[in-house]
């Protein structure tokens, strides 16, 4: 079929279901679903037999109208039957291109608002003071002092001197080699280039070209961004000898700033979850526990202190939820500040790269070396990230969202897990409160705010599901999907066969709703500056819906008394929580307003020091 021929039968075929009353329907979606399925060995991706295809019927466009909650009459039925097949095979001709994952869509997401200006002035980098490293130096004896101390830290140390960035890299090298047998959070070590990284470094600083605070800090990549000579396994059975003939945008930049790259670290099957084709990555406070995901080494590396830092990525909570279950920092920036060029694609309307630090400042001093427009990835924003340790955020109002730091009260009727679930929700909004308590402390007058009701933010996720479902189009047709670890009703294959029943009109639908949830985020962020929430609730899908920055701060670890996991079961996905584990605290802000939003959480974090908390691993 020629473009001409089929650009015809499209324009014919929308004519046709426009004058049968199906022009904003699921219905074609479906149907090329199900006749595929019906015979799915009659095409591998790369061509169809058009022959063996089997036929659509009247049955099948009854059940697909099932699925789509339609009511078709016959004689709208025999409309829609007499174009389906060149619909079907219209498809069938995109799908044989092949199209790889890192090619976009000719549409941007924009999450800024009409009218909205951005800051573009960008401003050198403002630490704070710099601190006390007289008790840090390096040495077997001081290796848990200095493994777990801020990168800030551990750049002060390497400026003046008092240790080299080839005594860090070494450390932190036989560190993830030590816990990696425990905590499964290494897919590749780039050892060679990290030697190598590292004594250049130290070359340039001797000679007195000190690149700024990254320069020799060894650091790790969450296995979705490409380095040039290594493998990038997206954590996917069947991808594990992936490479690239490239570095993401990403990792070029800190080289540039003269960091050093230890790992490709664990991240869950093409971002989702903790379980990768190795194994499941675990949480260093418990090791019972999966780390949670998707960036799921990331935060297990720098919160067992074998990294400086580590970068993450996230579309719905993939650096907040590990940074809360492994008790470390992570700064999820605006959508359109990092430049995702050179790393896996799951969504492109939602993805964002961003820092997991030990520290917020740590995190600042990371995303001012990796923001900014790199010439390819069309979504990024001319907007300027102007860290100041030192920013008067006493000026900045804040809101709290405050029924979610309430535990609902339980019906009468309630079972026995559910009353467990209570009693354990009612033992973590302790920490919530304390949080409220030591801002007012602060100074912080505490403005009561509440997330805009009627938009439905879960529902709208459903659009993931199917960007998802486009950016591993031929895993799903080819039956590779069959590869990944995960097989459950959950897990990706699952989600990506039932995001083809999901079609074009609801995606769009899906978008017009976004952006009307964007505007009513943007009339919530005129009100106030940032929003003090609990990590978890509706906040994380409406954040991730209208691209807002979150900073997840450790925010304490639970007791003795804490209640104990309903499964304590070894690997569990439910076993969350419990004795000795962290819990979280998330600040919220507007867009492209992450530095500020990252000063008012690093005074928090400084006036609360649960940053300095870390796991006892030996």
């Amino acid at each position: 079929m020629n473009e001409q021929s089929g650009m015809l039968n499209r324009r014919h075929f929308l004519g046709v279901c426009t004058a049968a009353g199906l022009g904003k329907t699921l219905l074609p979606g479906v149907l090329w679903g199900m006749a595929v399925q019906a015979d799915s060995k009659s095409f591998d991706g790369a061509g169809v037999d058009h022959d063996h295809l089997a036929a659509i019927t009247p049955e099948m466009i009854d059940a697909a109208a099932a699925i789509a909650g339609l009511k078709l009459t016959t004689e709208q039925k025999a409309m829609v039957l007499e174009d389906l097949k060149e619909q079907r095979d219209s498809v069938l001709v995109i799908r044989s291109m092949k199209i790889p994952n890192n090619v976009a869509p000719a549409f941007v997401f924009d999450p800024v608002p009409a009218g909205m200006k951005l800051d573009t002035e960008r401003k050198p980098a403002r630490p704070g003071k710099a601190p006390d490293v007289s008790g840090l130096k390096a040495g077997a004896s001081e290796e848990e002092k200095l493994a777990f101390a801020t990168m800030r830290e551990l750049a002060e140390l390497i400026r003046r001197r008092k240790v080299s960035s080839m005594e860090l890299t070494k450390m932190y090298l036989a560190r993830l080699k030590r816990y990696d047998p425990r905590l499964h959070f290494v897919i590749t070590l780039t050892e060679e280039r990290a030697l190598k990284q590292a004594a250049d470094a130290d070359k340039e600083i001797a000679s007195g070209r000190y690149r700024g605070p990254l320069h020799g800090i060894p650091w790790g990549a969450k296995d979705l961004l490409a380095v040039k000579g290594y493998r990038t396994t997206w954590g996917a059975g069947g991808f594990e000898q992936q490479q690239f003939d490239y570095d993401a945008t990403v990792v070029q930049r800190l080289d540039t700033a003269g960091a050093v790259l230890l790992a490709k670290l664990s991240m869950g099957a093409l971002a989702q979850g903790d379980l990768w084709f190795g194994a499941r990555t675990r949480n260093p406070w418990n090791p019972k526990q999966g780390s949670s995901g998707s960036s799921a080494g990331s935060a297990s590396a720098v919160s067992a202190g074998c990294v400086g830092f580590a970068i993450g990525t996230e579309t719905l909570g993939s650096i907040s939820s590990p940074s809360t279950r492994c008790g470390v920092t992570g700064l999820r920036p605006t959508f359109g500040f990092v430049p995702r060029t050179g790393a896996m694609t799951l969504s492109w309307t939602m993805d964002k790269i961003g820092p997991i630090c030990r520290s917020v400042e740590d995190c600042a001093l990371v995303m001012s070396a990796i923001y900014g427009p790199d010439g390819h990835d069309r979504s990024v924003k001319d907007a300027a990230f102007n860290w100041d340790a030192e920013y008067d955020w006493k000026k900045l109002r804040i809101g709290y969202l405050k029924n979610e730091f309430v535990v609902q009260d339980l019906s009468k009727d309630a079972t026995e897990e559910q009353k467990r679930e209570t009693a354990r929700d009612a033992y973590d909004a302790r920490y919530g409160q304390a949080a409220l308590e030591a801002l007012q402390k602060m100074g912080v007058n505490l403005i009561e705010v509440k997330l805009p009701k009627g938009y439905h933010f879960g529902d709208q996720t459903r659009l993931l599901g199917a960007e998802a479902a486009a950016a591993f189009d031929e895993l799903t047709l080819s039956g590779r999907d069959a590869l990944l670890n995960g097989q459950q009703s959950f897990d990706w294959p699952n989600s990506f066969r039932r995001a083809r029943f999901y079609s074009a009109v609801d995606y769009i639908q899906a978008q017009r709703a976004r952006t009307l949830t964007i505007d009513a985020m943007e009339r919530l962020f005129n009100e106030v500056d940032v929003i003090v929430t609990p990590s978890d609730g509706a906040q994380l899908s409406a954040t991730n819906l209208t691209g807002h920055p979150a900073v997840i701060v450790p925010n304490g670890v639970r007791g003795g008394d804490a209640p104990l996991p309903n499964h304590t079961e070894d690997g569990d996905r439910r076993n969350v929580g419990g004795p000795g584990t962290p819990v979280s605290l998330t600040f919220l802000g507007g867009l492209y307003s992450d530095a500020r939003l990252a000063a008012f959480a690093w005074a928090y974090q400084e006036k609360t020091g649960f940053h300095r908390l870390h796991p006892k691993l030996d």
